[in-house]
């Protein structure tokens, strides 16, 4: 199968859809389901991210994949191009973005790209993050300043290069993955770099939820209950036992939240800081064996940071 990278004038204009250039776009294209709406995702290569636009894209939902892997990592799966193919496959439309998130020209240009492509943005998901799980003593300054720049101002800068198409969308919403501001030093002192640039994605959250609310856009934090399984926790927790590492969840939890909330009214539905579990205890979900390890007790599952 070819590799599917960014799209021509031509397909891009075969698979537009209208979008109204003043205005929101019929709420018929709101809260039911994400159908024909379009999502940017960060970081969506691999991990949650593609978990998530892997769950949007079953109910025929755009996604613009906007990562920087555009060549196999040695020790992490998956490229911007494989996970449009993998998008494709499940029933969705997909956009492969190279996109260095640091980078503000490149997130504008992608942006403006994936509207254009698929005739507006409907959410933005801040899923882009770096870890290093280290004390400050122990930190490399530049590995700060990597964490900072991806988690607090790649989430400061997408939200505000997305919110003026997604101001024009039906039910537009903004949901980062972040943890609830917890601010204690039990979860500062072990990584106080990390929690910096992590919390500071809770900041944006509670901040823009008060600045967007007036045009009908949410802006909410979603965080795994438990530790998640992903290819970047196994590089971040170098060193774990085997058995430590089947004590997670799978992505798909987290996915399932996540398109649930995307689906709740956005001027009602904003400011909130979200945990998994409950979220899918919400939509009537308690049966959560499907997401982790047989051989794993229920209560034997690692809980996750800043809980």
């Amino acid at each position: 199968m070819p590799v599917r990278r960014d799209r021509t004038a031509a397909a891009a204009a075969k698979i537009s859809r209208p979008h109204r250039a003043a205005g929101r776009r019929d709420l018929d294209m709101g809260q039911g389901d994400l159908r024909g709406r379009t999502l940017f995702i960060t970081g969506a290569s691999r991990g949650i991210g593609l978990a998530i636009a892997l769950r949007a894209a079953r109910e025929g939902a755009n996604v613009a994949v906007a990562a920087k892997t555009t060549e196999p990592h040695p020790k992490l799966p998956g490229t911007i191009y494989t996970a449009a193919e993998q998008i494709e496959a499940a029933g969705g439309k997909a956009l492969a973005l190279p996109l260095d998130i640091r980078d503000d020209e490149q997130v504008g240009a992608a942006i403006e790209r994936t509207a254009a492509v698929f005739g507006g943005i409907d959410i933005l998901i801040n899923n882009a993050s770096a870890i290093s799980l280290t004390p400050t003593l122990a930190t490399d300054m530049r590995r700060f300043d990597l964490m900072h720049a991806v988690n607090t101002r790649g989430t400061l800068l997408c939200s505000k290069l997305a919110s003026v198409h997604l101001a024009r969308a039906a039910n537009p919403h903004i949901l980062a993955l972040a943890p609830p501001l917890k601010l204690e030093p039990r979860w500062f002192a072990p990584h106080l770099p990390y929690s910096l640039a992590k919390f500071g994605m809770s900041l944006c959250v509670l901040g823009l939820a008060g600045e967007l609310a007036a045009q009908g856009i949410a802006v909410n934090a979603l965080w795994p209950r438990t530790v998640i399984g992903t290819a970047a926790l196994q590089v971040a927790l170098r060193g774990a036992s085997a058995e430590a590492l089947r004590r997670v969840r799978t992505p798909q939890i987290v996915a399932e939240a996540a398109c649930a909330l995307l689906k709740r009214d956005s001027r009602t539905f904003t400011g909130q800081f979200c945990i998994d579990e409950q979220v899918l205890r919400e939509e009537g979900i308690s049966d959560f064996s499907p997401y982790r390890d047989p051989s794993v007790r229920e209560a034997d599952l690692l809980p996750d940071l800043f809980l």
